[in-house]
């Protein structure tokens, strides 16, 4: 099977090792591969080009200004993207078919509106840039990621993942790597990589929050569990509140996400574990969040997402997000107490 040929992106929402595992359980024949085994080895080819892939800093730098226009296109099941067709633009009314379109656009919608009236952001690099979204890609994909310029989504195979248009996390998860790329550019590895995914699943958890009119007493802190499938209903890929917990079965194996760093993942796998080990800043943001709020928690982690660098370790950030909340303390945006909240909850995960 073939991928697409664009750069690489800087995310798969399905970590590598719970795709590993379920190709491992499910079996290979050779004459007809498992959709597990196949999106296993488009993801691998996909996380290959990212490591070789370099970013184009004037493009960074000096984006076209634009509307934040939604653009849907339908990958029809392929595996190239020059070959999608476009099906929805905005404003556009709804389409008949492919109706999981209508999904992306209205979460893409959600997403857009919670960086806007949240957050004050236009669009992924705050100029407006038009937000390009690929479903139906590949053939049961169970996947999506971001390539660093379009939003692509798999369909799901229906026995372990189902279409990912329908989560509003995923949106959120995948628009916000673009938001990394345009500010603190997290290099895809180790301890910065582990930040890039954590700041993608803070914000694709307070996008769900904020559509759903939610607060951290409320939400459920999952990441993924709208995307399973039928058989594996009541799991999920992460949780922010509990990692180590997001799931445990025969298919998808047993959660090895951290929530201290005593249990720190020090191997090679899945890039320096930046899927595993984005478990122990989760647990912190989730220990601000239900202090002093989650609307107040996304302002100190997005003022600090704008103050990072490339290579940022976790006590870079947690020195940083806790600058960011004195200051933004001394504004009236956050609690007096958000300083000592934020050190506090970097201590409590070992991190401080």
């Amino acid at each position: 099977m073939r991928c697409h040929r664009h750069s690489g992106p800087k995310c798969q929402f399905v970590p590598p090792h719970v795709l590993d595992h379920i190709a491992k359980v499910t079996g290979v024949d050779t004459r007809e591969p498992h959709p597990a085994t196949l999106s296993a080895t488009a993801s691998k080819q996909i996380r290959d080009r990212r490591a070789r892939s370099t970013i184009d800093l004037a493009s960074l730098t000096t984006p076209r200004p634009g509307k934040s226009d939604r653009v849907i296109y339908d990958a029809q099941n392929q595996w190239e993207l020059p070959s999608a067709q476009m099906v929805r633009g905005e404003n556009d009314p709804a389409v008949g078919s492919p109706k999981n379109a209508n999904t992306a656009y209205d979460h893409a919608g959600a997403v857009r509106t919670f960086y806007t009236e949240v957050l004050g952001r236009d669009s992924i690099d705050n100029r407006g840039m038009d937000i390009n979204i690929y479903v139906n890609y590949g053939v049961d994909f169970d996947n999506a990621f971001w390539d660093e310029k379009n939003i692509v989504l798999g369909n799901g195979d229906e026995m372990i993942f189902t279409d990912f248009t329908k989560s509003p996390d995923v949106l959120g998860h995948e628009m916000t790597h673009g938001i990394v790329q345009y500010t603190a550019k997290l290099e895809y590895q180790g301890q910065s990589g582990a930040l890039n995914e954590h700041f993608a699943d803070v914000f694709g958890s307070l996008v769900e929050q904020h559509m759903r009119k939610e607060d951290a007493g409320t939400a459920n802190w999952l990441i993924g569990d709208e995307v399973m499938a039928e058989d594996l209903f009541g799991e999920a890929l992460r949780s922010m509140a509990h990692p180590g917990t997001a799931f445990d079965n025969p298919i998808m194996g047993k959660d090895p996400q951290p929530a201290h760093m005593s249990g720190y993942f020090p191997g090679s796998e899945d890039n320096g574990g930046v899927h595993i080990n984005s478990g122990i800043p989760n647990r912190a943001f989730y220990l601000v969040a239900t202090e002093i709020g989650t609307t107040q928690a996304g302002l100190i982690w997005y003022a600090g997402l704008q103050n990072l660098w490339a290579t940022a370790k976790f006590t870079d950030a947690a020195t940083v997000l806790s600058a960011q909340a004195r200051i933004l303390a001394r504004e009236n945006k956050v609690a007096r107490n958000a300083p000592q909240t934020v050190r506090s909850a970097f201590r409590d995960v070992g991190i401080l």
